[in-house]
Formats: structure tokens, sequence, C-alpha cells
């Protein structure tokens, strides 16, 4: 009795590990091709990081820290990701269209586009509880 215990214990034990490791895997794989050089030599993780620097002086301490509560419900593991992905995205969109300064609208538009279609529920209730007018970014969601 007490053998088919330990090899019940065994199986499950392997099936746990194997498991775990897949979905580890998964997230390393993940982050690989995102380092992986596109066709103009720099990666997507490259990019992100070029338009985060370049557009580091357009930042005011307001957006800083409106962009703060917007990661807010992130879990604090990912939070770092998640923040430099968006400010990646709202640098990008302020070198292209050649701002002085990165203003609420903006950092908006960047956290719509950055992030996908689950978390605009949280940046909605949000933007109410500012009573911040959602219309100019309908079409965005």
């Amino acid at each position: 009795m007490q053998n088919i215990w330990a090899q019940w214990f065994i199986f499950f034990w392997g099936f746990t590990l194997i498991g775990l490791f897949a979905i580890g895997g998964y997230f390393m794989f993940r982050k690989f091709l995102k380092k992986l050089p596109k066709e103009d030599g720099k990666s997507i993780m490259d990019w992100e990081e070029h338009y985060v620097n370049e557009s580091r002086h357009l930042w005011p301490e307001e957006q800083k820290h409106f962009l703060e509560e917007l990661v807010m419900p992130v879990p604090e593991l990912f939070r770092d990701v998640a923040r430099h992905k968006i400010a990646g995205k709202i640098g990008e969109l302020a070198l292209t269209e050649k701002v002085n300064r990165i203003d609420q609208d903006l950092v908006i538009r960047g956290y719509i586009l950055a992030t996908p279609k689950r978390d605009h529920k949280f940046l909605k209730k949000h933007l109410r509880e500012k009573q911040i007018d959602m219309t100019p970014f309908e079409h965005l969601f």
C-alpha cells in the first residue's frame, strides 16, 4: 500500500514539474522572440528602450504620476515591465508627433495602444473616477 502512494506522489510531482518548466519556458521564449532583431537590425525591446530614452526629457512630473496611477493594478512583479512598455509607446507617439511635452491625452493614447483590451476596463473606470472625457479615445478602444 505504501508503495502505491509513493508511485502516485512521484507521478504527480513529475507532472507538476513538467508543467512548471513548460510555463517558465513559454515566458522565456516570448522574451527571446522580443529580443530577436527585425529587418532594421533592432529588436522590439531595443526600439522600446530607444523611445524611452529619447523622450525622457519630455515627461513632466504630473504625467509620470499619472502613468504610475495607471500601472498600479499590475502585480508588483510585472509593474516595471508594464511601465516601461507603456512609456515606450508614449515616447514613440511623442517623437512621431514631435510634441514639446507629454500631456495627459498622449499618456492615455499610449496606454490604450500599449496594453491588451482586457486592461482597458480599468482605464475606463479610472478615467470616470477622475472625470476625464473618454470620447476623444473611443476609436482606440
